[in-house]
């Protein structure tokens, strides 16, 4: 029987080698006739860990690599755009914190030298 393959979007990137795949499908309610949503949950085995939280990828059926595992990725078919908030925020946080203690170290160095004092960079 061949393997079967799947396409989906990676909802968890939390664990060492393994990534939560969510693939989307619509279903028909049997009885209105309605188009719902529907998804699959599949644990997938990423040896590199080249996928992220949000990335599309390409997965295929495995033999069980553990309890919950039955795929393997295939490849990463399309990379996540979205733009971690809170990682963006510590970055800006830190580089302002960067540039006040330059400043503050200038600052410091230019009333040392006003002041008719050698600096201790200038021995």
């Amino acid at each position: 029987m061949p393997k079967r393959v799947a396409i989906g979007i990676v909802k968890s990137d939390k664990m060492s080698k393994t990534r939560v795949v969510e693939i989307p499908r619509k279903v028909r309610h049997p009885k209105y006739g309605k188009y719902m949503r529907a998804r699959t949950v599949c644990y997938v085995h990423d040896e590199e860990n080249t996928s992220g939280e949000g990335d599309t990828v390409e997965i295929v059926e495995s033999k069980p690599t553990s309890k919950t595992k039955r795929w393997e990725l295939v490849k990463v078919v399309e990379k996540s755009r979205a733009v971690d908030v809170t990682k963006l925020r510590a970055a800006q946080k830190a580089e302002a914190e960067k540039a006040a203690e330059a400043e503050k170290s200038a600052a410091a160095e230019s009333d040392a030298t006003a002041d008719g004092k050698p600096s201790a960079d200038a021995e």
